[in-house]
């Protein structure tokens, strides 16, 4: 059963993201009003060092009042390459500039309402360059271990979706052990 879109217009926007409303049909026939977020691509970064700690922001989101450990990540500005994004969101968040980028993954952490992707990357080393510039976006930012990245998603403590299945991810490939009984 595939949706058609048969046009779409902008209700709202400025230079983060737009606000479209898109007439759909239906399989059957039917035509309904649906609602979209248009959003530019999001570039994440993270370095896992080799005791197999991963680097992680603790913070706080005021939209859905909750704290959570988070990898650095933000928009791809306009004529950006997505790992370059992802090295400046690491440095600028963190104080750490990653060596070479390996891509991890991309999701659409809700391909329901929005069109986003998160593009997820990583590097097995980093430098440490100095406090970081955007220190605002984090309590803290932390070496925790890979190890105990299942028990911080099974409590909660890595909300955002996209994020937990990049811990986890990066948990199997580093570690190759399956945690789960």
């Amino acid at each position: 059963m595939q949706w058609m879109k048969q046009n779409e217009q902008t209700v709202y926007a400025n230079r983060w993201f737009s606000v479209n409303l898109a007439d759909v049909e239906l399989p059957d026939g039917r035509h309904l009003d649906h609602f979209l977020i248009r959003l530019r691509p999001v570039a994440v970064a993270t370095v896992v060092n080799e005791a197999n700690e991963v680097l992680l922001l603790w913070r706080h989101r005021f939209i859905t009042d909750s704290w959570g450990w988070e990898l650095a990540a933000g928009v791809v500005e306009d004529g950006e390459d997505i790992a370059g994004a992802a090295a400046r969101e690491l440095e600028e968040e963190t104080g750490w500039r990653p060596g070479p980028l390996h891509h991890l993954m991309s999701v659409e952490p809700s391909n329901g309402l929005t069109d986003a992707r998160h593009h997820v990357y990583w590097a097995d080393e980093g430098e440490y360059v100095g406090h970081p510039v955007d220190d605002f976006e984090s309590d803290r930012r932390e070496w925790v271990p890979l190890k105990l990245v299942p028990d911080l998603v099974a409590r909660g403590e890595v909300p955002a979706a996209g994020m937990a299945a990049a811990l986890l991810l990066l948990h199997h490939l580093r570690l190759g052990q399956d945690t789960m009984p």
